[in-house]
């Protein structure tokens, strides 16, 4: 499992542009982990899916009310990954009101949660294998602080947690 101290994996994401602009086109791009990641620091949290109760409900709202905020305690990015397709992270972004706030990143084929060692096996649910639920503060590629749930919880990888860890970094 990634570390605090570890570098994030070189893996492609990708995500789903609304408006052209920006060096940006609509549609799918590819997003490359540790190119997108220099030079910047990141608040990143991954869910175990798009649309589901405790993600649509906490998790992304939790960020998007929190961005000026963690933008202010020095945060550039907020990135959401989950393990679903791209036209589902951008149909659920756009669900989220997310704004430009938070980047919708859609790691479909589960590589970047196999690369991290955080994957879930939700198999038995129909559901196959995700994310764990976690968050994790990264500074120019390199993970400062990493906050993994317990199964079920959502206590520790929550926009205030994230926030109290940026003020402090």
């Amino acid at each position: 499992m990634i570390q605090v101290g570890d570098t994030l994996p070189a893996v492609t994401l990708m995500e789903y542009v609304e408006t052209e602009g920006g060096g940006c086109s609509l549609g799918p791009n590819p997003v490359e982990v540790a190119k997108a990641a220099a030079g910047k620091t990141i608040a990143l949290f991954a869910v175990p899916g798009a649309y589901t109760p405790t993600c649509s409900a906490k998790h992304v709202p939790g960020y998007v009310d929190q961005y000026e905020a963690l933008k202010a305690a020095g945060v550039d990015e907020i990135w959401c990954v989950s393990v679903n397709d791209v036209f589902v992270m951008g149909a659920w972004g756009r669900d989220q009101k997310v704004d430009g706030k938070v980047r919708m990143l859609a790691d479909g084929s589960a590589e970047f949660a196999k690369a991290t060692g955080l994957t879930l096996d939700l198999t038995a649910r129909g559901l196959g294998l995700r994310s764990n639920r976690y968050s994790m503060l990264v500074k120019d590629g390199v993970v400062k602080t990493l906050n993994v749930e317990g199964p079920g919880q959502f206590e520790v990888s929550d926009a205030a947690t994230m926030l109290a860890q940026a003020r402090q970094a």
